[in-house]
C-alpha cells in the first residue's frame, strides 16, 4: 500500500533548519542552522514544533555555508562546449526553427519563454504540445526512478511510492536520455528517427566539432552518434553553472549575506508549517550531502487533481486524459492504477519567474496556484465545472476511476467543503514573497533578481 500523506521526518525540510524562522520584523537575519554532528533523523523529531515556534531569544542564527557540489568547472570540457553548441542548434529540428533553447530559454531560467500552456513545434511549427515545459535548472541531482521509495536510515519501512527519474512522468533514466526525447517528439523537433537526426547533424554547423570530440568515424555509427549527441547535451547541462547557479536571495541569506524582509520571513514560516502552507512536505529546503544547497524538491510523485486545461487542444477530446506515471506516454506502469494522475514534484527554485504552472499549464500566476491549493477542497466550484446535474465535476482532468489517487491527506488540501482555507489572503502574499527569494540572479546591491519575470 502506498502512503498518501506526510513523508517520514527525515525528508521534512524543517528537520535541519530546526527553529531558524524568526518572525521579528523587517531586516531580521535568517540563516539555516548548522547540521554538522547532528543526525537527520534526530533533528527531525522536533520538526513540527520548529515549524510553528521561533527561538525564544536572539535575532540571528548560525550560518549554513552552501558549497557547490560538485563545483562547476571554470572552463567547460570539449564535450560540454559541443553540447552548448547543440543546445542552440535549430537545424536539428524538422522545421529548422526549433532548438532546445526555443522551449528552455536561458533568459527564463531555462523554462518556457512565454505564458502558453504548451509550446508549438512539429515540421511546420504549428503542432501543439500536450504538457507544459518544465525548467532544466537543478536537475543534476535527480535520482534514478524507483517505483518504491523507502527513507534511507529510517525505521519506517512503509512504501512511499515512486520517486525520481527525468521528465514529468519520470520516464527518462538520465539527462542525456531526456535531452534526446524532444528530437523525436512529433510535437517538438519532429525528426522521424535517430538516423534523421544524425543526418542533420552530419551536414550541419556542429559536424566538425562533433567529429573532434567523438572521433572521425562517429557518423558511420548512427545509433552511437545519437547517444553521443544526448551525452554532449547532458555534459553542457551538468557542467555549465547557469543550470545550477544557486544565486538566489535565499542562498545569500543562508550564507549570511542577505536579510529577509518581514513578509519573506512570515512566508518562510508558513512554507514550513505543516498545518498551513506545508510546502516543505514535497519541496525540501534542507542542505543535502556535503553541504549541497537545498533543491526545493524531493523528486516524488503526487496527484493534485489540477483542473483540466481547455487551452490544450488535445483536451477537446473528452476521452483523452494525461495520467502521468501510468500513461499515455509512459506505458511500463500502465497497470499500476494507484499511480494514475501522479506527476513529479518540481523544484520551486525560480518558480516566481514562470507564467505557466503544473503539468497542464492550467494556471498562469502564483496567486492562482496558491489559491487553488488552499481552496481546492473548501470551494471546489471555483475551480471545476459543473455536470449536467448541477454537481461540481471535481478533479475533471482525471477519469472517475482514478480520482481516489488525489492527495487529500496533507495540508493545505485536507480541508472540508465550506471550511476555512489553510491560508488567508495576507498569508498567501507572504508565501509568494518567500517564493520570490528563490529566483536566481539576486544582487544585494541592486536589491533584487536579474532574472526576467516573464
Amino acid at each position: 500500500m502506498i502512503r498518501i500523506g506526510f513523508k517520514p521526518a527525515t525528508r521534512l525540510s524543517v528537520a535541519v533548519i530546526a527553529a531558524v524562522i524568526l518572525i521579528a520584523g523587517a531586516g531580521v537575519g535568517l540563516a539555516a542552522a548548522q547540521s554538522a554532528g547532528t543526525g537527520a533523523a534526530a533533528a527531525a523529531k522536533n520538526a513540527p514544533a520548529a515549524a510553528k515556534a521561533a527561538p525564544a531569544s536572539g535575532n540571528k542564527v548560525s550560518v549554513q555555508r552552501w558549497v557547490r557540489y560538485p563545483a562547476s568547472p571554470a572552463t567547460l570540457s570539449p564535450q560540454a562546449q559541443l553540447g552548448k553548441q547543440l543546445f542552440f542548434d535549430a537545424s536539428l529540428s524538422a522545421s529548422g526553427k526549433m532548438s532546445c533553447a526555443s522551449c528552455h530559454s536561458p533568459e527564463h531560467a531555462y523554462g518556457p519563454p512565454n505564458g502558453l500552456a504548451v509550446q508549438f513545434g512539429g515540421p511546420d511549427m504549428r503542432r501543439p504540445g500536450t504538457r507544459s515545459v518544465p525548467s532544466l535548472r537543478y536537475l543534476n541531482f535527480t535520482p534514478l526512478f524507483s517505483r518504491h521509495f523507502y527513507t534511507p536510515a529510517s525505521e519506517d519501512t512503509e512504501d512511499e511510492g515512486p520517486t525520481g527519474g527525468f521528465m514529468r512522468d519520470g520516464s527518462a533514466a538520465s539527462l542525456h536520455e531526456q535531452a534526446s526525447m524532444p528530437l523525436l517528439n512529433p510535437n517538438e523537433m519532429a525528426n522521424l528517427n535517430a538516423a534523421d537526426v544524425v543526418a542533420k547533424l552530419q551536414h550541419g554547423a556542429s559536424a566538425e566539432n562533433f567529429r573532434k570530440v567523438f572521433g572521425a568515424q562517429i557518423f558511420s555509427q548512427t545509433d552511437q552518434a545519437f547517444v553521443r549527441l544526448g551525452e554532449a547535451l547532458e555534459a553542457f547541462q551538468t557542467e555549465d553553472a547557469s543550470f545550477h547557479p544557486y544565486t538566489s536571495k535565499f542562498d545569500a541569506a543562508m550564507s549570511g549575506h542577505a536579510d529577509f524582509t518581514a513578509a519573506e520571513l512570515r512566508g518562510y514560516a508558513l512554507f514550513n508549517n505543516p498545518d498551513k502552507g506545508n510546502c516543505a512536505k514535497c519541496h525540501l529546503d534542507t542542505p543535502g550531502p556535503g553541504g549541497r544547497p537545498a533543491q526545493f524538491a524531493d523528486f516524488s510523485f503526487i496527484a493534485l487533481g489540477v483542473p483540466r486545461n481547455p487551452e490544450i487542444p488535445v483536451n477537446r477530446d473528452p476521452k483523452y486524459f494525461d495520467l502521468g506515471l501510468c500513461g499515455p506516454y509512459r506505458r511500463d506502469l500502465a497497470k499500476e492504477t494507484d499511480f494514475c494522475g501522479m506527476f513529479k514534484s518540481p523544484t520551486l527554485r525560480n518558480s516566481a519567474t514562470r507564467s505557466v504552472f503544473f503539468h497542464n499549464g492550467r494556471f498562469h500566476n502564483l496567486e492562482d496556484v496558491m489559491h487553488f491549493y488552499v481552496e481546492r477542497d473548501t470551494n471546489p466550484g471555483k475551480w471545476y465545472p459543473k455536470r449536467a446535474n448541477g454537481k461540481v465535476d471535481k478533479f475533471d482532468d482525471l477519469p472517475p476511476r482514478d480520482r481516489d489517487n488525489v492527495d487529500f491527506a496533507d495540508a493545505p488540501m485536507d480541508r472540508k467543503l465550506g471550511g476555512k482555507p489553510a491560508l488567508n489572503e495576507t498569508e498567501i502574499r507572504d508565501v509568494i514573497a518567500f517564493l520570490q527569494t528563490l529566483n536566481d540572479g539576486y544582487s544585494a546591491t541592486a536589491g533584487g533578481s536579474k532574472v526576467q519575470a516573464r
